[in-house]
């Protein structure tokens, strides 16, 4: 990338080193414009990079698609497994955020940097774990979300050939997380258009092109990843050698790194279950509502990610803003991303509300599927504003490093969850109405006890802790 900046950037060539242009020890709060202008320089390239993952399983779904209904029904429970895995490890790129950040504020740039590289180091022990335990554990996994006979074999051949790219994202997730943290977003999004770019590509060219199917698709999305993480690790290389921070493995860094991911690693494990939930209450309402829960979580993932842009911002800010020990500041920045999260939910439900009779073609050409799918989209066009606060909020409380209370919110959104999608399973009719009431009671219940427990949280005083 011949654009990427150079190791003595300032903040507005987006490289990752320098702290931004307000010093740590400006008793001044930003104004509002000042806020939002910040907000949004580092949300709208955040966007690109958070999107990849849900922008894979989007093109996949439209290229398996129209292999057939069993070919995207396999999709389905192969990806939901995977986005699981990649997701469990989210904290590289939240906790490695929310520290890098808090450092860069107290005006430890080398500590800082240190911090991203012994993220880096972390993901790739952890990534060579998970690709090992993943081959032994394919067929069992598939099997418990309880697929047909027809659906199996495409699930496993999706699911084998994608395991090898999961190291590679892992490795993303750090170096994202990393640069994040030194308030840079836009050379996430650089890695991210190409990594998105080249999956495309390839994905049509294996699966049409060399009559591999869906085992092709899930190749190319290993590519892709694996492209992506040796982008990014080598802007973070560069910037650590820039300031003299040794590449060596630091166990004590490595450690304390695992150590502040833990809560997050609680938190993200109740959403993952709450979501590999709902997708088996899918498979149990039949094959239809499987394949239509498909494109409606495609493009769910796909706008709930570009909500979480905004929590990005509010991590990394909040972070810097305490390292900086700037309360006022701290609390100026939740109030403008709650601002900015409301209104984004409330355009993107609108679209997505209005749009989805013609989203549905794009992925199957089951009539059937596509009814089910579109009465999905309308649920969730309606119920995306409620999904921006614990987003939001989520970001916040990780940018002051308050993992403890997100893995309890977590808990308890989740058992607020279970009941409700068991009167799904139980009493819901099949096909598209059950998908319906399906999506209710994830968008409405489930995330709408995540909303309630972390705005509560938000509203106090506790979780700001102002220094590193």
């Amino acid at each position: 990338m011949d654009d990427t900046p150079g190791p003595h950037a300032g903040p507005d060539d987006d490289h990752p080193v320098n702290p931004p242009r307000h010093a740590p020890d400006s008793p001044a709060t930003p104004t509002a414009r000042t806020l939002d202008r910040r907000i949004l320089a580092l949300a709208v390239p955040a966007l690109g990079a958070l999107v990849a993952e849900p922008l894979f399983v989007l093109v996949d779904s439209a290229v398996v698609g129209h292999l057939g209904t069993a070919e995207l029904a396999g999709l389905t429970l192969a990806s939901a497994l995977l986005v699981t895995t990649v997701a469990l490890f989210v904290f590289l790129a939240y906790a490695t955020t929310g520290a890098v950040a808090r450092r860069l504020g107290a005006g430890d740039t080398k500590g800082a940097l240190a911090v991203g590289v012994d993220g880096i180091w972390l993901a790739l022990g952890l990534g060579v774990v998970v690709l090992v335990a993943g081959y032994a554990a394919a067929e069992p996994l598939v099997a418990v979300m309880g697929a047909s006979a027809d659906v199996t074999p495409h699930a496993l051949a999706y699911l084998r050939t994608s395991l090898p790219g999961i190291p590679g994202m892992l490795v993303v997730l750090a170096a994202t997380g990393a640069l994040r943290g030194m308030q840079d977003t836009r050379t996430p999004l650089r890695v991210a258009v190409v990594g998105a770019i080249v999956n495309a590509a390839g994905s049509v060219l294996l699966v049409y092109g060399a009559g591999m199917g869906i085992a092709g698709s899930g190749l190319a999305t290993a590519i892709g990843q694996i492209g992506m993480a040796l982008a990014l690790m080598w802007v973070v290389v560069r910037a650590a050698r820039s300031g003299g921070v040794s590449l060596r493995p630091a166990p004590g860094g490595i450690l304390a790194n695992a150590r502040a991911g833990m809560p997050l690693l609680i938190r993200t494990l109740t959403l993952r279950a709450a979501i590999l939930l709902t997708v088996a209450a899918a498979t149990s309402l039949g094959d239809v509502p499987l394949a239509a829960h498909q494109i409606v979580n495609s493009v769910w993932g796909l706008a709930a990610f570009a909500l979480d842009a905004l929590a990005i911002a509010a991590q990394a800010l909040v972070g810097h803003g305490l390292g900086a020990r700037r309360p006022d500041e701290v609390r100026a920045v939740v109030r403008r991303c709650l601002r900015w999260g409301t209104l984004a939910g409330v355009g993107i439900g609108a679209l997505i509300a209005l749009l989805g009779g013609l989203l549905t073609p794009l992925f199957t050409s089951d009539p059937a599927v596509q009814h089910a799918a579109h009465l999905g989209l309308i649920v969730i066009g309606v119920l995306m504003p409620i999904a921006a606060w614990p987003f939001v909020l989520d970001g916040v409380l990780m940018g002051a490093g308050d993992g403890v209370y997100l893995a309890v919110a977590g808990a308890i959104a989740l058992v607020v969850y279970l009941p409700l999608l068991g009167a799904v399973v139980r009493w819901a009719p099949g096909g598209a109405v059950g998908l319906v009431w399906l999506w209710v009671a994830f968008a409405g219940g489930f995330l709408g006890a995540r909303a309630l427990t972390t705005w509560l949280r938000s509203r106090g005083s506790r979780w700001m802790v102002l220094g590193v």
